[in-house]
């Protein structure tokens, strides 16, 4: 399809879904969603936050299921035609309750801003970006963070990770992450692993402003910036687009680039491959990256 090509060639573009949950416009990136269906009862679990409607299984496979609008403290205008929006993104199915779906919209990342870190809605700190259209405003969710909320494990998961030895404890790490409640969340676990030399951006602009800084610095590129590890989703540019920008410059493509992403597939993993990437991996799992860092840098 043409959005793979987009992907593929690094053209900083995406298509979003774009929702509704009540009266306003929300957003998904399409690589997220694998089917739409007509909302259905559910089956509630005991004792789980109220925003957990429950599960269902379609075609035998058991999907839980977030309403978006007990997240949002927003109320469907017509509560017998709501949609299921099914997603597959840090290797499970999860389905969120949505009023409706307006359809897809083609957006490149440098049209998509940072949101204020408290809007007034209440809303802060689940929202990623904001895409601006000529007659209306889509805000992109957090979705990791709002499951996260619901099950942690879901997206950070550091088990079998091992400590860094003391030579590699002060090389320099550099982090692209776009969700604040990740990028701080990544950043500790390298800690506790023995990274001590981290800095991270919550877009790939300001990080490829950063590493390209270091091109005219004397010195080998290495011992200035040991590796990078990238989101791919992220406002303004994303991951595959920052990881073809290092690869393509004679100086800085000795960094090896890592793709740490709740979209990591087998399709995904070509389009990382085709811009050059090092290494991907599929969040939850930083354990498997911390190891991969410790025997590779």
């Amino acid at each position: 399809m043409e959005s793979n090509i987009l992907l593929e060639s690094g053209t900083n573009e995406l298509e979003v879904l774009e929702f509704m949950v009540g009266k306003q416009n929300f957003g998904i990136n399409i690589a997220k969603v694998s089917e739409i269906m007509n909302y259905q009862p559910m089956i509630p679990v005991p004792d789980s936050p109220e925003a957990f409607e429950g599960v269902f299984t379609p075609r035998d496979k058991v999907i839980s299921v977030i309403d978006l609008h007990k997240v949002l403290n927003k109320e469907s205008d017509d509560s017998g035609h709501d949609l299921l929006i099914i997603c597959n993104f840090n290797q499970m199915d999860v389905g969120f309750h949505v009023s409706s779906v307006k359809g897809i919209q083609r957006i490149s990342w440098e049209d998509i801003e940072k949101p204020p870190r408290i809007s007034g809605d209440g809303q802060q700190n689940i929202a990623t970006g904001i895409a601006k259209l000529s007659d209306r405003i889509i805000l992109i969710l957090d979705f990791e963070k709002i499951v996260s909320d619901i099950n942690r494990s879901a997206v950070i998961d550091a088990t079998g990770a091992t400590m860094t030895d003391e030579s590699k404890a002060e090389k320099h790490i550099v982090i692209a992450e776009d969700s604040p409640f990740l990028n701080t969340l990544i950043k500790n676990t390298l800690g506790e692993a023995g990274y001590k030399n981290v800095v991270s951006f919550d877009n790939g602009k300001d990080a490829w402003d950063y590493i390209s800084g270091h091109k005219t610095l004397p010195g080998n590129i290495l011992d200035q910036i040991a590796c990078v590890i990238s989101d791919i989703e992220m406002p303004q540019m994303d991951g595959h687009h920052l990881t073809k920008l290092i690869k393509d410059d004679e100086t800085l493509k000795k960094i090896p680039v890592y793709l740490f992403s709740s979209l990591i597939n087998e399709q995904m993993r070509a389009k990382g491959n085709s811009v050059g990437a090092d290494a991907q991996f599929s969040k939850p799992q930083i354990g498997a990256l911390i190891n991969y860092m410790n025997d590779h840098i």
